[in-house]
This record gives structure tokens, C-alpha cells and sequence, in this order.
């Protein structure tokens, strides 16, 4: 899977950038068949909100996956860097299933709807 990271308003240390690999690579597991064939590709947006936020740094964390026929988009915002990664990256596994059984369904139902036209 191609990896883009972009920051906006912090520093991308190699330490970061690592632990954002780590997470993203953990849902190849779930997308393998999009990356086999080159079509998987993820962009990592992480930023600051706002400089002067009453409640301190508040860090803001986007992937937008693309797939075939499908954008997949989760976001999160947090006081810590990390767990706003880890959130971004359970959403996106929920998303990823999602759209994995929605595929699923569609192929049934035209193999279904195909069954029917050969009998009938």
C-alpha cells in the first residue's frame, strides 16, 4: 500500500512517522487483494488545530484509503497525538469491513439475480 503523510503545524519525527506506518501497514491484513494489485493507496494528514485553543494542543488526525469504486475517510481529534492515530485507525477498520461485506453482498446478489435468468 502507498503511504502519503502530510503535517500541518508539527513536526513529522521519524518516531511518528514510524508509528503511523506501523498502524496503517496493520490493516493490510484486511485490504490484501487491493494491494496485490496496486490500488490501495493512503493519505495521513496530521495537524495542530489552532495555536491558541484554550484547552492546550489539540492534535487532528485524517487517512482517506482510497479503494476501488470507494474513498474510505476516518478522522479523529485528541489532547494526545497517539491515541487520536490509534481512534483514526479503528475507524478505518470498521470501515474497511464494512466495505469489504458490501462488496460481498453485491457479488452474491448479482450471482443470485444470475441464477435466477439461467432457471427461469
Amino acid at each position: 500500500m502507498k503511504i502519503i503523510v502530510s503535517a500541518k503545524n508539527i513536526e513529522l519525527t521519524p518516531g511518528l512517522e514510524q508509528y503511523l506506518g506501523e498502524k496503517i501497514n496493520g490493516l493490510s491484513k484486511l485490504i490484501r487483494l487491493y494491494e496485490e494489485t496496486g490500488v490501495a493507496e493512503a493519505r495521513i494528514g496530521i495537524s495542530k488545530t489552532s495555536r491558541n485553543h484554550k484547552q492546550g494542543e489539540i492534535y487532528y488526525v485524517e487517512v482517506n484509503l482510497k479503494l476501488p469504486g470507494s474513498t474510505l475517510r476516518a478522522e479523529s481529534t485528541s489532547l494526545d497525538m497517539y491515541s487520536a492515530i490509534d481512534e483514526t485507525k479503528d475507524e478505518l477498520s470498521r470501515l474497511i469491513k464494512a466495505y469489504k461485506d458490501k462488496r460481498s453482498r453485491e457479488r452474491r446478489r448479482g450471482m443470485h439475480e444470475l441464477k435466477e435468468k439461467r432457471l427461469g
